[in-house]
């Protein structure tokens, strides 16, 4: 999951150097962090937040999939 969403932002940002993507076992699943440079976040996140839910949608499939919960938090 951490290589997808990494592929992801750096393919979106304009700074992909700085794209940095944690990933820490949980009780309760994973979770996951994105840090991205100040002036890409707004790229992460999209218009009205569309592009971090879709980021968030597609990390919850594949969890399910693998029988766990995850959750992506930006940075």
């Amino acid at each position: 999951m951490k290589d997808l969403i990494e592929y992801i932002a750096k393919s979106l940002v304009d700074a992909p150097d700085d794209v940095v993507v944690t990933e820490e076992e949980e009780e309760d699943g994973i979770k996951l962090t994105l840090q991205v440079a100040d002036d890409d976040k707004g790229r992460i996140i999209g218009k009205q937040g569309r592009i971090a839910q879709a980021m968030r949608n597609l990390i919850r499939v594949k969890a399910a999939k693998a029988g766990t919960r995850a959750r992506l938090e930006i940075l």
